[in-house]
């Protein structure tokens, strides 16, 4: 990671967005693990206004001015829907991009880093762990409505801004070699979770294999649907704007909806070391699928509708998969804060998986009867 921009840089840096009024303040803002993201106070004729700037990580998206192409044709398509229903609070319920003064939509520093600034949308939060049914449903809900805001898209296809991201037998493949190498020589500390994850190698494929056979469609997807990447109004309650569009590309609507399972039906942070308090809580689960399918208002095919529980096991096995071999590697693409920081969020994932498991047909049978 480049070192963290000192004040002068950000100053340097808003003074190239396509923002009136006076740069007041910089402070780092969230606690995502990949970008550097800071909430930036402007004075505009005595109104305070916040944006959000945020430096691209160009080590894990290889093609930022690529990412950032897909960011600017989704909002822009979405933004248009929105506007053409009449819905209220657009700058609230889509990403809006502020552009470079050259009209770009993103910006290069001296230093070569990308940058992008967008409004900051006031009055609504975003949650690392959900507490009720109702917010879990109003975030699978925002989430189902993106996936069916997107469904009529016609522009040029996106880039995939990481090639097979949800790729998990390349996941698996990456994992099997981080353990060959065991370059740290901590495998031997992580031997159950290594046990764990090769028992469960055919889970990998389990999602593929129907795309490939044209069972599953392709289409625009998040692809990284943790709950708290959904901005919950405060006053209302209402999953009001999805936000980290860094990995929006062609994908599989049931990765979005696992990823969801994962985040929001475990009971704990991803990464606590209380694996003893692990398990689905099936009212989230419920709620989730209800609000997911609410949002995609009959967009899913049958065959998308039919897989939903197998979706929420296989991320949540991706994840421990792709934890474990950074753990493994000497923690080089999760930001970690403590010793082990990998590994305990493994063992959350292997601990949630095997109460999926546990619980499939109940879930199943939720899922059928809505």
């Amino acid at each position: 990671m480049p070192p963290t921009p000192d004040p002068a840089t950000l100053r340097a840096v808003a003074a190239r967005f396509a923002i009136l009024g006076d740069y007041r303040a910089a402070q780092r803002y969230g606690n995502g693990h990949i970008n550097d993201t800071y909430a930036v106070l402007f004075d505009q004729a005595g109104t305070p206004v916040r944006y959000i700037f945020q430096r691209i990580n160009d080590h894990i998206f290889k093609d930022p001015v690529g990412l950032m192409a897909n960011v600017a044709n989704v909002t822009g398509h979405i933004r248009a829907k929105l506007e053409a229903a009449g819905a209220p609070d657009v700058s609230r319920r889509v990403m809006t991009l502020v552009p470079s003064r050259d009209g770009a939509p993103c910006l290069r520093d001296d230093e070569g880093h990308v940058w992008r600034c967008y409004l900051f949308v006031e009055g609504a939060t975003s949650y690392d762990v959900l507490e009720r049914p109702d917010q879990a449903f109003a975030a699978a809900k925002a989430f189902g409505a993106f996936q069916r805001l997107l469904a009529d898209y016609r522009g040029p296809r996106l880039s995939e801004t990481i090639p097979r991201f949800h790729h998990t037998r390349s996941r698996f493949q990456a994992f099997q070699r981080s353990l060959a190498s065991d370059r740290c020589n901590r495998a031997a500390k992580a031997a159950p979770e290594i046990g764990a994850v090769l028992a469960r190698e055919a889970l990998a494929d389990s999602l593929l294999a129907l795309q490939d056979s044209g069972v599953l469609p392709e289409r625009i997807t998040h692809n990284d649907t943790k709950l708290n990447n959904v901005l919950l109004d405060d006053r209302t309650g209402e999953g009001m704007c999805v936000l980290d569009l860094d990995t929006v590309m062609p994908g599989l609507s049931l990765y979005d909806f696992g990823d969801m399972v994962r985040t929001a039906t475990n009971p704990v942070a991803e990464d606590s070391p209380e694996v003893d308090r692990i398990h689905v809580q099936v009212t989230m689960f419920q709620a989730v699928a209800k609000g997911y399918l609410e949002g995609t208002d009959g967009t899913l095919l049958p065959a998308e509708r039919e897989r939903l529980v197998l979706a929420g096991q296989l991320l949540t096995y991706e994840n421990a998969v792709r934890f474990l071999a950074d753990y493994l590697d000497g923690d080089t693409y999760y930001r970690v804060h403590r010793e082990g920081h990998n590994l305990d969020r493994c063992r959350t994932q292997l601990a949630l998986l095997g109460s999926l498991e546990a619980e499939e047909n109940r879930l199943s049978l939720f899922v059928r009867s809505l």
